[in-house]
């Protein structure tokens, strides 16, 4: 009968669930049931738990912490504080609360004023330095603080209008109709495709979302010297600066226009070979 008999372990029977060791590898470690768990996850060694809360915590001591088998949150509690060390913990709290608020609110100021500058130099390249120094100098300083960082928000939002996708749609449409653009774009717009490839999104790569952006800020300039070059006999700066950048679009988008139609026809009119058979297979 005795070489029958099981031997369970008792109820007091403790097993840390962290390092696995028992009451008899260390009687003097204090134990602790910190959670609903019962059985061999019940006990675990309050110096094993901490370093376990320390890794979940990674230094955030006022984040909260469960226990991964029943999901019930410690309970853990910090000695009483002095009052010194209470007022700087408080103060310490409030500024990591406020920090990411007041970096927001710095971001925030320095792109507005970038705004302003990059406006206000805008201007005096489009009008003329000592013109646009006079008209900013009459305008009311708050029609500046409000108008001033408008112009690169509507360049960049001008830029974002693709009309050239628009014309080219409109293009392949009614290209069979109008006979004399075979004659101009021979091969090019009104001929049949094997089919209809698909065409990416221009706003969902990064690299074209900073090219907008480039291109938006940068056109001012663009526009200021292809007046001079293309209108140098209109006295007026601003006249010619407008010129200049409505010459600029129209020839850029012509351009594109033809580019994007020969890229389709390259997808349209791919082909996918054959794998080669290697010889003596």
């Amino acid at each position: 009968v005795a070489e029958n008999t099981f031997f369970f372990p008792s109820c007091d029977y403790r097993s840390c669930w962290v390092c696995f060791a028992t009451d008899e590898d260390d009687r003097t470690a204090e134990w602790v049931r910190p959670c609903r768990c019962r059985g061999s996850t019940k006990w675990v060694h309050q110096t094993c738990l901490q370093r376990w809360v320390d890794e979940k915590q990674r230094g955030n001591s006022t984040a909260r912490v469960a226990c991964p088998q029943c999901n019930a949150e410690y309970l853990i509690v910090f000695p009483k504080l002095g009052p010194v060390v209470y007022v700087l913990d408080l103060a310490d709290r409030l500024i990591s609360k406020a920090c990411p608020f007041a970096a927001a609110g710095i971001m925030v100021g320095s792109i507005y004023w970038t705004a302003v500058t990059y406006g206000a130099v805008t201007v005096m390249q489009v009008v003329g330095h000592k013109e646009g120094l006079d008209v900013m100098e009459r305008a009311d300083p708050l029609f500046l603080l409000i108008g001033l960082p408008t112009i690169p928000v509507m360049l960049i939002l001008g830029k974002m209008i693709r009309w050239e996708d628009y014309v080219l749609r409109l293009w392949r449409k009614y290209s069979n109709k109008l006979q004399i653009l075979n004659s101009i774009f021979p091969g090019s717009i009104g001929c049949p495709v094997p089919r209809i490839p698909a065409e990416a999104n221009p706003l969902a790569d990064h690299v074209s979302a900073t090219r907008i952006l480039c291109g938006a800020l940068v056109f001012p300039t663009i526009a200021t010297i292809v007046g001079k070059l293309m209108f140098s006999s209109v006295n007026s700066n601003l006249q010619r600066t407008i010129l200049g950048g409505i010459a600029f679009v129209a020839i850029k988008g012509a351009f594109k226009v033809y580019f994007k139609q020969q890229q389709y026809l390259r997808q349209a009119h791919r082909k996918i070979l054959n794998y080669p058979e290697q010889e003596g297979a």
